[in-house]
């Protein structure tokens, strides 16, 4: 690997000040394809040659086994056997390991090279079209580099959710909220919105959803004004939104800037739901504004974090 692959994550000065400023920096990697794949730098941890790796017994698919990281013992993820196609590459795909840390797993995957790191606009970043989302599941977005070429954004959370099994949604104490009353939440990530949904039917409280920021912003200016045009008090009725960190067309920084600004909102705490969950990441929130933080995937502390909050 180039030195300038060994250095690459040095690149990356101030990450915080992104917040509210709907930018996010993506580390594009190929799997031996001419297909561009990308990730969001925080997830990231390194970039490295892969050392040897310890073959076990009874591994999930597209585990290749474990290695030992500085006295870690973490799982080794091949990236090409959830996106491998019939133009499966005949090169290694498996010279170089991204090792990342989201949804409290630490976890290297498997790559046949990466590039650079790109600096791009939420709103230069959109959904996969319906066809595309039901063909590959695992791409979470798309954008588009200045020479034409396109990036396709992994749902890593997907990934290890494949690869660990998704949570269980355990047996949850209803809230106590009048039957008129509901909530909103967005998320792009189609398991991540599973979880959320059986937690909130757990819990018993309505719903509304989005899958990207931009999706939500309108969808909040919808009810906003009906209840302007109603002569009642959002609060009343809407008593919190939910917001992922990361998505399509606006993140959850800048979605969270709006609700704030916006006096129809007063009185509706934003909770963050994110699997990025270091505290650099908590301050990010903090500083556009929200109420709380909560990491994903866990359906306990998520119902834990949302209860007091509908109920107050």
């Amino acid at each position: 690997m180039s030195a300038n692959q060994t250095n690459l994550l040095d690149s990356i000065d101030a990450r915080t000040k992104l917040a509210g400023s709907n930018k996010m920096e993506i580390l594009l990697f190929s799997l031996g394809t001419k297909e561009i794949f990308g990730i969001n730098v925080f997830k990231v941890r390194e970039v490295s040659q892969t050392p040897k790796i310890t073959k076990t017994p009874n591994m999930p698919l597209g585990v290749e086994g474990v290695l030992s990281l500085r006295g870690n013992i973490i799982p080794v993820i091949a990236l090409s056997k959830f996106i491998a196609t019939q133009d499966y590459p005949a090169v290694d795909t498996t010279s170089t390991m991204i090792v990342t840390e989201f949804s409290k797993h630490t976890q290297a995957f498997l790559v046949h090279d990466v590039d650079r790191i790109i600096r791009v606009d939420w709103d230069k970043v959109r959904a996969p079209e319906t066809m595309l989302a039901g063909s590959q599941a695992l791409i979470t977005a798309i954008t588009e580099l200045p020479d034409g070429k396109l990036v396709s954004i992994l749902d890593v959370e997907q990934i290890l959710a494949t690869v660990i099994g998704e949570p269980v949604i355990p047996d949850l104490a209803a809230v106590a909220v009048d039957q008129d009353t509901f909530m909103f939440f967005v998320d792009d990530s189609m398991v991540a919105r599973k979880e959320i949904v059986g937690v909130l039917d757990k819990i018993g409280i309505k719903y509304y959803q989005a899958n990207n920021g931009l999706e939500a912003w309108e969808k909040l200016q919808g009810l906003a004004n009906r209840a302007t045009q109603d002569g009642e008090a959002l609060h009343q009725k809407l008593r919190l939104i939910l917001v992922d960190a990361e998505m399509p067309e606006m993140d959850g920084y800048v979605l969270t800037k709006h609700i704030k600004s916006d006096h129809r909102f007063e009185g509706i705490p934003v909770v963050m739901h994110s699997s990025l969950s270091s505290n650099a990441n908590r301050a990010m929130g903090a500083s556009v504004g929200v109420d709380a933080y909560v990491a994903k995937f866990d359906p306990l502390i998520l119902a834990d974090t949302l209860s007091p909050l509908l109920v107050g």
